[in-house]
């Protein structure tokens, strides 16, 4: 935090911009503690939080935009022999596409909140060919959604950064997964409403038939 926070004396709101947007690119930089320092700086400095979550978005989405471009410029055979120079070994790059080709498009949603997933997204999207648009859609909303809790955290919770990113960072992937899979539940009932409600009232009914069976 501390050497965080000296940058941010030094440099301002671009700390975030391009500290964000090398992060994006698959070169290190602690983005979620940038962010949560940032809306600490919020409370006790003069950020203003306007500007802090409007840098953080563009760092974030302008990086995933640029490895979008060139994923999809340079196709799977580049990354397969030469992803290991930027820490996309032939093995991660499979594990994310198996991913890809489990979830879907909706894996984006999630992905700036996956360690490991949101600073290859860009590159393995674009090499899988999925649409710009539904890119941009997924991509940029998970973007808004990643920066504005990271910051919140920093502006509500202060001190306690440290702890309560080292949390989220142990359980961040099991939390998204179950949003995950509650969200397809809700889905499903929504569309299949009746059927559901049928299948709920023969099995009330069977129960109850049962149970009057028993005391007879």
């Amino acid at each position: 935090m501390q050497w965080i926070t000296q940058l941010f004396e030094q440099y301002g709101y671009l700390v975030l911009f391009f500290g964000l947007f090398t992060e994006s690119i698959a070169l290190p930089f602690p983005g979620e503690l940038a962010m949560a320092v940032s809306g600490h700086i919020s409370v006790v400095g003069n950020f203003h939080l306007g500007w802090i979550l409007l840098c953080a978005f563009l760092g974030a989405t302008i990086g995933t935009t640029l490895t979008y471009y060139v994923g999809r410029k340079l196709g799977t055979p580049f990354f397969e022999k030469y992803g290991k120079y930027f820490f996309l070994t032939p093995s991660r790059l499979a594990k994310i596409t198996i991913w890809f080709d489990k979830y879907g498009t909706k894996l984006l949603l999630v992905s700036y909140f996956i360690p490991g997933l949101r600073h290859f997204t860009g590159y393995v999207s674009g090499a899988l060919r999925i649409p710009v648009r539904t890119f941009f859609l997924y991509n940029h909303f998970s973007a808004l959604i990643w920066v504005t809790v990271y910051v919140m955290i920093g502006k509500l919770f202060g001190n306690e950064i440290e702890h309560i990113l080292h949390l989220i960072g142990r359980y961040s992937v099991r939390a998204v997964f179950i949003i995950a899979a509650l969200l397809v539940i809700v889905i499903l009932l929504k569309r299949h409403k009746q059927t559901v409600l049928k299948w709920l009232t023969d099995r009330f009914k069977s129960l109850y038939k049962a149970f009057v069976r028993s005391q007879s």
